[in-house]
């Protein structure tokens, strides 16, 4: 019965940070449900977050952000994908066969 007791408070301890890390959604941080996030509302999500950061988002000036406003200004969370890089048609040997054709040949 211990083993258990100790088993069911080390899962607690363990599901306790992954429960911490639930994504919010707009409303959950909209707590006046408006439809707009005021500068006080995002402190308490985004401490960092400038008084200019938001102003400077906040483009309307009605003092708080829509979510196409917020959307803009919060950093891309996937980068871009790098641009491919067409392989010279004169590439030497080691360039595997399955590999995608250079860009200019699929040009005619």
């Amino acid at each position: 019965m211990r083993k258990i007791a100790l088993g069911l408070v080390a899962a607690t301890l363990f599901a306790a940070p992954v429960m911490a890390q639930t994504p919010l959604t707009f409303a959950d941080v909209d707590v006046n449900a408006d439809g707009r996030l005021s500068f006080e509302e995002l402190q308490v999500v985004w401490p960092d977050l400038t008084p200019e950061e938001f102003a400077t988002a906040d483009i309307e000036g009605a003092g708080g952000l829509t979510p196409e406003q917020l959307n803009a200004l919060q950093p891309a969370s996937v980068p871009a994908p790098a641009e491919a890089v067409p392989v010279p048609l004169d590439a030497p040997a080691d360039i595997p066969a399955d590999a995608p054709p250079p860009a200019d040949a699929l040009v005619q």
